[in-house]
Parts: C-alpha cells; structure tokens; sequence
C-alpha cells in the first residue's frame, strides 16, 4: 500500500472511532444547520479534526479541500475529506454513513478512502493500482442493459432549482431500469457502483468531497464516470453520472436530456 494511502486510512479509522463513539449517544449530539437540508454534527467536526492532524501530520506540505473547515492552500497534493458523508442518516441513527478521504495531484486524484464504519468496509484504491474492498479486488457490474440494472441517485436537496430536472430523469428511469435506490451517502453510493451492487447512479449539486473518493474507485474497479455533458469536470460542476461501461452511454444520454 502506497504510504499515502496508508495514512488515509489510518486518518479515516481514527475518524470513524469518533464517528461511531457519538453514534452510540445520539440523544445527547450536538447538531446545527449549515443551510437548508445541510446539517453538521459534534461528530463531523471531531472526525474532521483528527483527520487533519493525521494527514498534516504526515504531509505538512500539502494542502486540504474539507468539508467543515475549508481550504488550506498547499503544495501540488491536495487532500479532499468528508469526515461523515450522510450526516442526516447519521443524526437520525439511519445506519448508512461513511468517512471518505482522497488526496489529488494538482487536479489528478491519486488515491481514495472509503470506510464504512458500522459494516466494517474499508474501500480503497490507487491511481492504476485498481480498487480494492478489505484487501479484495472488486470490478464495477456485468449488467448489460439499462432496463436490468440496479441504479442508485440521490436528491438535489442544496439546491431544490434543480428538483424538476432530477423529477425528469428519475421518471425515466424508473421505467427504464430494475429499480432506483437513493441511500443518503453519496460516497457509499460511488463505492457501491464499484463493488458492483449498484449497476449505474447520478446525482446533481455534490462537492468535491462527495465525490473524489468513489471516483478513483470506480475508474480503478473499471467503470466510467462524467458530469451528464460527459466531461470530466464534475469535481467542479458537482453532478455526476457514473456506470458500468455496457449501460453507461445508455444513462447519459438519458440524464443529458433532462439537464438542460
């Protein structure tokens, strides 16, 4: 394992030790609103907190995009955390959350984290490396068509301007495909599509830490990933359509038609 991605997975258990301290006294958390539907828990502050002390530790040099507190410039690496992706499933003891850590290379992701702490899921990969979940290898589905394929999604719920574009695509699809399921962690969701258990998902209005993980894990379990104009600018854009290759241009070209 690269000593990168050694320390991020050392930042990201550490991160879910606090996560699930907090899980197990959920009446006495501290929880405040950072927007509308954007809520921010004691524990997303604390497992941010010991994630940065570890990776900053290690790599004083190198900068930090964090979802609690911000951008720190840096050298040419640059690490991207979500300490607690599904903060709202976490507030409510809904047990679908994870930790999910990537550093970059100037805009080139490197490696990527994602742990889930309740099942004990430790996703990783490297950059031509391939993905791994627990130290075994998983490759994106076989599913070679749309209307037998098992999609993920999440709602725009930042930015509910973009509610009826997502209505659209979403009644498509529901006729379309084998069914839809929306979990509430977006990074377990791109995690899910590399392991193989989800066939395809979108979303639109994610940040970079949502996303920069479960990217690298899918482009390494051989999926295929872009913003619905099929750039690769959705770490900018933050919407996101990603499958396995035989239904990717299939869900696309559906979501492209709805995202005008």
């Amino acid at each position: 394992m690269h000593p990168m991605l050694n320390t991020a997975v050392r930042a990201a258990r550490q991160s879910a030790r606090i996560i699930l301290m907090h899980y197990d006294r959920l009446d006495r958390i501290e929880v405040t609103q950072k927007g509308r539907n954007d809520f921010v828990s004691q524990a997303d502050t604390e497992a941010e907190e010991i994630a940065l002390e570890i990776l900053l530790k290690a790599y004083p040099e190198h900068g930090v995009v964090a979802e609690e507190s911000g951008r720190r410039e840096g050298g040419e690496y640059t690490w991207v955390i979500d300490p607690l992706d599904g903060t709202t499933n976490f507030i409510h003891g809904f047990p679908q959350f994870a930790v999910s850590i990537a550093v970059l290379k100037g805009s080139t992701i490197e490696h990527g984290v994602i742990y889930d702490p309740l099942r004990n899921e430790l996703f990783t990969s490297s950059r031509g490396q391939g993905a791994q979940l627990n130290d075994r290898r998983i490759r994106v589905s076989n599913c070679g068509l749309l209307e037998l394929a098992l999609l993920g999604t999440g709602f725009p719920f930042r930015e509910l301007d973009r509610l009826d574009q997502w209505v659209k695509a979403f009644r498509t699809l529901t006729r379309r495909s084998a069914g839809i399921r929306r979990t509430g962690s977006a990074a377990l969701d791109l995690a899910y599509v590399a392991a193989g258990r989800m066939d395809g998902f979108w979303e639109f209005g994610l940040q970079p830490w949502d996303m920069a993980a479960g990217a690298l894990l899918i482009r390494e379990a051989g999926g295929l990933i872009s913003d619905p104009a099929g750039s690769q600018d959705f770490l900018d854009s933050g919407n996101v359509v990603t499958a396995n290759p035989r239904i990717f241009n299939d869900l696309l070209r559906i979501i492209a038609k709805h995202h005008n």
